[in-house]
């Protein structure tokens, strides 16, 4: 768990470290959208390529990178062995009981693996190169027209930042926990998968208790230095529009008209 970076900021002076964070937002999700247009290997390659070179934009080691998200691609194998198990269609290569597996569901399979990892990925490069008061603030300036209805978006920005700030820390947190536990002999790395599950559950309850203390800590701070959301609040840094933005989003936009091309 503390090799789990989803969540955490590496400080850094990298082409993406310097685009502005509402760009950086509309980038991942147009990004997101692109990916469900690819459906064959080349355009699956083709976005690949794209995660390859953001990451080495950012200046973060590939290793680093691939080692912190190890721990979701476990999440991720799971859910393609229930559409794999499950999935109908196609020629039936196996099959016992209520599972099957058909030559389009290892297709499908393969594709929902991709996708998810791809998310992930580029999902990841946001949080390390974006401080969570900078993904708040770029969040506050998308959704800004919201506000003529009444929506709160300066809440809503708030929760997000706390939200972002609270992942490292729960992890950490239960690093440290995980380690009490094996100092009195509890082992969590082996034994069957119903052994493995039961020596996880006492982790569950300091956890949680850690986490409330933590959020009654944070609310009780923010209340003694009269925190408000209003919209009046000023801000200490105004991030603008630059020509990196502007550079990035023709590249993103040159693959995703690639992928749509070359999808079937």
């Amino acid at each position: 768990m503390s090799n789990f970076i989803f969540g955490r900021y590496l400080p850094g002076h990298s082409w993406i470290h310097q685009m502005s964070p509402q760009s950086k937002l509309l980038l991942c999700f147009y990004f997101v959208v692109v990916i469900f247009f690819a459906n064959n290997l080349p355009s699956y390659g083709v976005l690949c390529v794209l995660i390859l070179v953001a990451i080495l934009s950012s200046g973060i080691s590939i290793m680093y990178f691939l080692k912190g998200i190890r721990p979701l691609i476990w999440l991720i194998i799971f859910t393609v062995l229930l559409q794999i198990l499950f999935s109908s269609g196609g020629h039936v290569l196996w099959h016992f009981g209520p599972f099957s597996v058909t030559d389009e569901s290892l297709i499908n399979g393969g594709f929902i693996f991709m996708r998810f990892l791809l998310i992930i990925m580029i999902s990841t490069v946001l949080t390390l190169t974006t401080t969570p008061l900078a993904i708040a603030d770029g969040v506050q300036t998308i959704l800004k027209p919201l506000k003529k209805i009444r929506f709160p978006v300066d809440t809503l920005a708030l929760m997000l930042s706390i939200a972002l700030r609270f992942v490292p820390t729960l992890m950490d947190e239960m690093e440290t926990i995980m380690n009490a536990q094996r100092a009195r002999g509890v082992d969590f790395g082996s034994g069957s998968l119903k052994h493995r599950v039961k020596a996880a559950v006492p982790l569950l309850v300091p956890l949680f208790t850690g986490a409330i203390n933590h959020a009654e800590n944070l609310s009780t701070a923010m209340e003694a230095r009269g925190f408000s959301d209003s919209e009046h609040r000023t801000k200490y840094r105004l991030y603008k529009w630059q020509g990196k933005d502007t550079i990035s989003w023709l590249i993103f936009i040159l693959v995703g008209v690639a992928v749509l091309f070359i999808r079937k």
